[in-house]
């Protein structure tokens, strides 16, 4: 039933009718911001991409074929939005095609870093949003939204083997991050 009111209310966007669109936009607003801020790393810019990406969804709305998959549409935009306002920061990605033998070095499983802790995951949180901008928006992209390594790479303009390498930088810069800040045992 509550999937069915969802794709009324999509139908009703679609039509322009301004309180269904107020719907959509607390309905899915949260959601898109911890994506963008967690991309971005900057509430404020956060904001931005969210409120262009409203937009940008309202005013394409009409190219939505099937209502049911708007929430995944708008995070693709929410994405390829905040991956934008990284790209007009200039962030690099650095490749690390030359020395195969530090990617597999720096690629392995992540290990538990965090023990007995209620606070893990602000704690977590916090440690990533000190991450670089392009270490945060792999780690975000991969870890958290579960883009692969091949959608990462069309998503970001770099070759996989770059976005695996600044992935396994991140974890360890990540790691550096929660044992120097936070005073978190190995």
């Amino acid at each position: 039933m509550q999937n069915l009111l969802s794709i009324d209310v999509i139908k009703e966007c679609k039509k322009g009718n301004s309180m269904a669109q107020h719907m959509v936009y607390k309905q899915h607003a949260s959601a898109m911001y911890s994506i963008s801020v967690r991309i971005v790393g900057n509430t404020g810019e956060a904001e931005d991409v969210v409120q262009q990406s409203f937009i940008q969804a309202f005013s394409k709305l009409y190219k939505l074929d099937d209502e049911s998959l708007f929430g995944p549409w708008l995070k693709k935009i929410v994405v390829n939005n905040s991956i934008d306002k990284l790209r007009r920061r200039k962030v690099q990605f650095l490749s690390l095609d030359d020395d195969h033998h530090s990617v597999m070095a720096l690629y392995s499983a992540p290990t538990e870093i965090i023990e007995n802790r209620t606070d893990t995951v602000e704690c977590i949180k916090q440690a990533i949003l000190q991450l670089p901008d392009g270490y945060r928006s792999i780690l975000s992209l991969y870890l958290i939204e579960g883009y692969d390594h091949s959608e990462i790479s069309e998503i970001l303009g770099i070759s996989e083997s770059t976005s695996r390498s600044q992935y396994a930088r991140a974890k360890i810069k990540l790691r550096e991050i929660l044992k120097n800040n936070f005073k978190i045992q190995r």
